[in-house]
């Protein structure tokens, strides 16, 4: 059996023209938080990328085994009179990362350090709660 199809120049011109954008190049595209984890033996070690971000635009929250990282990238505007921007491929607004690890985290004893463009977090694993026994009464 064979299969006639129908061929319209002039329908496909603008089926095409509507259904595929105009291509100006690859565009930038968010950037991803990069970073290692280790577990250690009473802790894990993360180091997180967080280049052009500054000390104070990052915020980290820990609830029990899961981590994540909010961090915002603001623009800073340097246009000078007469200049025109053509393209800019920086990438300006909010970045987040979450993850769970093994073990809960003990939120009291974590520390953070940002230098250079990482992120440091040292987490301590949480001790096993001991169970206790309630008397009733």
């Amino acid at each position: 059996m064979n299969n006639l199809t129908r061929y319209d120049p002039i329908d496909d011109l603008f089926r095409g023209l509507f259904v595929r954008p105009v291509d100006l190049g690859p565009s930038p595209a968010s950037p991803a938080i990069k970073m290692d984890v280790k577990e250690q033996e009473n802790a894990f070690l993360v180091h997180a990328e967080l280049p052009g971000v500054k000390k104070d635009d990052i915020h980290v929250t820990i609830d029990g085994n899961l981590v994540a990282i909010v961090a915002e990238i603001k623009q800073e505007k340097e246009i000078k009179e007469g200049e025109r921007v053509l393209r800019s491929e920086r990438y300006f607004g909010k970045l987040s990362r979450s993850f769970q690890l093994a073990h809960e985290v003990d939120d009291n004893l974590s520390s953070a350090k940002f230098n250079d463009g990482i992120l440091e977090l040292i987490l301590p694993k949480r001790t096993a709660s001991t169970s206790k026994r309630l008397s009733i009464q």
